[in-house]
This record gives C-alpha cells, structure tokens and sequence, in this order.
C-alpha cells in the first residue's frame, strides 16, 4: 500500500498556525527560530499573533504556509511518503519534505519567490477567476479568443474536472468571466488577490527566481516528486529544476498531476487522498470567493466514483482544512491526507 503527502499552497494561512508544533516540540521550535534568523524577522510572531490580515502579506504569506508544512513533516514519526506533490507553492514544501533541497535554502527560495511574486502583482493591474461547470477546452477556447499582448487571460490552475481558475488582466478576466457565464458556466467567481498567478504576467518573477534556482543545490529526492508544470513523478535534479523555475508562468495541471499518481500508486488509497484534497481546493475557491463570510463555508461532496463514495461536509475554517463525518479505514489517518 503506497502512502502519498500533499502540501496545500497560498490560501492555507490561518492566525496561530504553527504555534502548538513550537510550544510542544523542541525539534520544531529550533526550525522556527532559525528560520526567523534567514528571514531577517520573526515571521513566528506574526504566525502565532497577528491577524488574517497580516497573514495576507505576501512576504509573510508564502513563507508562512511553507514552515508550517515542512515543520509539521519533520516531526511526525511516521513520516514516510512514497511520494509527495504540492499545489503551487506547496511545490517548494514537497521538495524539502522529499530530501530535494535543505530546509534553509527551500525558505530562502520561497522568500525570494514571495518578494517577486509581489511586485509583479505590483507591475500592471491583474487578478484570477474561478471558473465552475464548463469543459476546460470551452475554457481554453474562449481565454484564446480574448487573450492578446497587453491583455492576457490564460487558464492557470487546473484543480478540479469542472473547476479552473484563470489568470490574467483584470479587464481580460472581467470579459472573460461574461463570456464564459454566457457559454455556460454555473458560475464565474472573480477572486480577492492582486495578481494573475501561474500566467505570463509573471514573467519578471520567474526570471528572479529562476536565477535564485539556478544556484541553489538541489539533490535527489528519496521519493518521486510530482510537478505541476507537466504533473509527472520527478526524481532527477535538473528536471525538477527546470520544472521549478517554470511553474511561476505556467498552469498547475493539478488534476492531471492527480491522476498520475493515482495510476502509479495503490488506486484506493490514494483516490481518497485526492478526493479529499479536490474537496479542500473547491471549499478553498469558495473562501477566497466570499472573503468576508467569516471563512467558513460548506459544500457537499458528490462523489459517486469514489471508493469512499464521500457524501458528507467539507469545512473550512480561516484556511485551515477540516473533515467531519467522513468513514475513512483506520489506517487512513487525517494527517496523511494533507500537510
């Protein structure tokens, strides 16, 4: 039976995230406090005391979110995935967790990606949109029509059949958004962030990054490492490199990615992980959707095709992910879901 971790990107963030790994768990608490020293500033103070606003900041944000997955996977005893994957920036936490680079240079890269990230946002004016109930090539088709120079929108998350999220200018996604509705989307939720994420508005990010990637040593992952630029199983440094410095501009083919290990991994087990995770996500686009509905939202799980066949809740609580009411075997423990 093959286990699988999945590490949740930007969106994950919660106030006191981390606090009860650093007051319980001296391994964790000396992570935190070096990596206060790499940062330059005690991002802990911020994770364990400040607001969901403080936790937007995008310096913090990022880094944020990457120690509280890298940190809680160090100290679980039974951490011994046969392969790891992560959303986004969950990426760069996979990574570390799998041995593919040390702890300290994978924040410092996150750093650096968060600090890029920020001023491209900064550049022009740009967003993402959730998009519900359509085909991904009706999708494509119609960014394609829309999209020109100076005026972009791509598809840029693939989270979910019939949930993907696109990215671009903000005028281009608000004409998108009609286009798609009138096509017939059940819904075309623009999203509260200020930027347009894995698209070629992120050009200027990527070529910061890419040459902080460049000099950082990477080293073979114990496990396979699942990438969302081409969603395939990668263990060779060069590659996950390239693939790395790719991700900012490009789409996070994440079902795709999900299939792959479905196919290459136990077909029961890991269905329910990702069934669970695809849960996470949707409730996710919700949240960012509603932003001012005290982070808690529902949805109700059809999932007819899943072994679990899961028809019960999802709940998100200020970003942090819940399940209740769920039969899942024993040996199928929460903390094996996601990180």
């Amino acid at each position: 039976m093959k286990k699988a971790y999945i590490f949740p990107g930007q969106g994950s963030q919660f106030p006191g995230m981390a606090k009860d790994l650093y007051e319980g768990n001296e391994k964790a608490r000396q992570m935190l406090e070096r990596a206060n020293e790499v940062l330059g500033f005690r991002i802990t103070d911020i994770m364990f005391n400040g607001t969901a606003d403080d936790l937007k900041q995008t310096d913090v944000t990022q880094p944020a979110i990457f120690l509280h997955s890298v940190v809680l996977a160090a100290c679980l005893p039974d951490f011994q995935p046969d392969m790891v994957a992560g959303h986004s920036l969950g990426e760069f936490s996979a990574l570390v967790a799998a041995g593919a680079m040390d702890f300290e240079e994978g924040l410092k890269l996150v750093a650096i990606r968060a600090r890029a990230m920020q001023k491209a946002c900064e550049a022009a004016p740009s967003t993402m949109a959730a998009i519900i109930g359509l085909p991904d090539e009706k999708i494509e088709e119609i960014c394609s029509e829309i999209s020109k120079e100076g005026y972009i929108v791509v598809p840029a998350n693939y989270n979910n059949p019939g949930q993907l999220v696109i990215s671009g200018n903000v005028e281009a996604i608000n004409e998108a958004c009609e286009k798609l509705k009138a096509a017939g989307a059940k819904r075309a939720l623009p999203l509260p962030v200020g930027g347009a994420f894995h698209s070629p508005l992120m050009q200027i990010a990527k070529d910061e990054l890419q040459a902080a990637i460049e000099a950082t040593e990477f080293s073979s992952p114990r496990i396979p490492v699942y990438q969302n630029v081409d969603a395939k199983g990668h263990t060779n440094p060069e590659e996950i490199k390239t693939n790395l410095i790719a991700q900012l501009t490009a789409p996070v083919r994440w079902t795709n990615e999900v299939e792959n290990m479905i196919a290459d991994g136990d077909q029961t087990i890991l269905k329910q992980v990702f069934v669970l995770f695809q849960l996470f996500l949707a409730v996710d686009m919700q949240a960012m959707a509603h932003p001012h509905d005290d982070g808690q939202h529902r949805i109700l799980a059809d999932m007819q095709q899943c072994p679990l066949a899961l028809k019960e809740k999802a709940f998100l609580y200020s970003g942090t992910w819940q399940i209740s009411s769920i039969n899942l075997p024993e040996e199928f423990s929460s903390k094996s879901i996601t990180i």
